[in-house]
Formats: structure tokens, sequence, C-alpha cells
């Protein structure tokens, strides 16, 4: 998939099993409804971790970086509906980053995705990027992906705690952000392990210890969907 703005939220958390039937039903009729009806946001999108069965990611694209700071999405997040009100607490370790697109390639929406959370070393900060760039825009023509991209947090400097994230507690955040999408999970998983492994990111300039995560999507939704219903 090619990312439909130039800004995005990123978030990872997991859910306990109890909660999943109550949070699947919640977040696909209300909260993403809620979300997508926002002026800015383009595409959301949820994806169920394929090696945690507590874990979620989800990613809202959103037309500028503008809209991060925008009043419509700030009343959202100070006025939770009481369903939201209840479903946040639920939300346990998560991490949350509101970024700028930095390179997007492809397109539509695949099956599988690995997400990659990483820091560039000091003084790296351009070659590392670079590289990214590049053999990203190269992975995304290869046969069984469809989407590679870089995200790099940059948190709005007049960003306060809102109502949600007090209900939920502290949130984490990412730094860099890797996004490879494909219709072949076996060879997302083989990008990973060999152009985006953590001895090759660190040779190109990244810090040790990358966060990896395998995710398979389970709903995704746009304006135009918002409209139909």
């Amino acid at each position: 998939m090619s990312l439909l703005g130039k800004a995005a939220v990123a978030m990872w958390w997991n859910i306990r099993p109890e909660r999943r039937a109550e949070f699947g039903d919640w977040h696909s009729h209300e909260h993403f409804p809620e979300r997508i009806s926002i002026p800015g946001f383009r595409r959301g999108s949820r994806w169920t971790s394929t090696t945690d069965a507590e874990g979620f990611f989800v990613l809202y694209e959103l037309e500028q970086y503008e809209v991060l700071t925008s009043r419509g999405y700030l009343d959202r997040l100070n006025a939770p509906t009481p369903w939201s009100t209840r479903m946040m607490p639920h939300h346990l370790g998560m991490v949350r980053s509101q970024c700028r697109v930095a390179a997007s390639f492809g397109g539509g929406v695949a099956t599988s995705l690995a997400t990659i959370r990483l820091s560039p070393r000091a003084g790296q900060e351009a070659q590392l990027q670079a590289h990214l760039s590049e053999a990203l825009g190269a992975m995304a023509q290869k046969a069984g992906l469809t989407g590679a991209h870089l995200l790099l947090t940059d948190t709005p400097r007049t960003s306060s705690p809102t109502t949600e994230q007090r209900i939920r507690g502290w949130d984490g955040a990412a730094d860099w952000i890797v996004l490879l999408s494909g219709y072949d999970a076996d060879v997302v998983e083989r990008a990973v392990a060999e152009q985006l492994s953590p001895s090759a990111l660190h040779a190109a300039g990244a810090q040790d210890n990358p966060t990896t995560g395998r995710y398979r999507l389970a709903f995704t939704m746009t304006p135009q969907d918002v409209a139909a219903t």
C-alpha cells in the first residue's frame, strides 16, 4: 500500500483475550468511524499480531501533518464517548507515535505487515534515511510485496496529555518506523530477515536492537466507507 497523505499516527498495544471481542466491536463500529470522520483522516487500518496473542497495530494516515493539531482531532481526543472511556484502560503497553511520512512506495492494501521500530545512531541520520529510502523503494516492486514506508516521529510541540491519554496512562513513543506490507507473508518475513535485519540496519546507521512486529490485516476504513454507512 502507498500511504494516503504526508503524516500518520502509528500505535501498538495489547488487549487481553477476555476483552478482544468487545474491542473488535467497539473499534470497528464506533471508534474507526469516529476517527475517519475527522477532516484530514484518509485511512485507518487495524492489524492483529501473528506472534503475540494480545498484540495489535493501528495506523491512521493523514492528509497533512497539521491534522495532528487540528481542532477536529483534539476535540475528539478530549471528549471520548462512554464506550471509549470504558475501553481505553484496556489498551495495555500503548506506544503511540505522531509521524511525518519520510518515504512511501507501493499501492493497495495487502494482508501481511511488518513494523520495525528503530533509531539512528548519532550523526548517521542522513545516511540511514537515504539508505532506507532507496532500499524501500526497491522492495515495494518485488513479487510478494506491495508497500514500503518510512515514518519519522515528530510529536507536535504544542502536544499535551489528552483526556484519552490520561485514561490510558502514560503512552510510549517510537522514533523511526519502517512498514513493509505484502500479499505473501513469507516474502515479507524474508525481507525482514535479510534487508531489514538488525545487522543490516546497524550497518546502514541504526542503533542496535530494533523492535520488529508481524501482523495480518483485520480491518480497514476510509472516509468513503463512513459515508456509505
